[in-house]
């Protein structure tokens, strides 16, 4: 493994910390504290009615954060290989952000401009 592939595979590593953090904390304000501020937003605005996409919301951040936390103990217990952790932390990345995108499209009724 050369240096820039290993320097990539530290900053990948580094970054789920951050990313696991923020997808728990906003999955557990949006079950358990019922904080909807944060829930399918489409610009930085929430959609009319949030509390209905709640919890599709909360369970998306909810199950990316665990993956995310169990690649991070994988990683730290050595029981995952570097294509292994890799390909399940980008998946979970990718797919957060697709669920997010869908969910937040889902949640802003199509508009049409006079």
């Amino acid at each position: 493994m050369s240096y820039i592939s290993l320097a990539m595979a530290w900053i990948l590593f580094i970054a789920l910390f951050p990313m696991a953090f923020i997808w728990l904390r906003r999955g557990w304000r949006i079950a358990v504290k019922r904080d909807f501020s944060e829930v399918a937003l489409k610009r930085g605005v929430p959609p009319d009615n949030p509390q209905k996409y709640a919890p599709y919301a909360a369970a998306v951040n909810l199950v990316a954060g665990v993956v995310v936390v169990t690649v991070i103990f994988g990683v730290a217990a050595a029981l995952y290989d570097y294509g292994t952790w890799s390909a399940m932390a980008g998946i979970t990345i990718w797919l957060k952000l697709t669920a997010d995108f869908i969910l937040s499209r889902q949640a802003h009724l199509f508009a049409v401009k006079k």
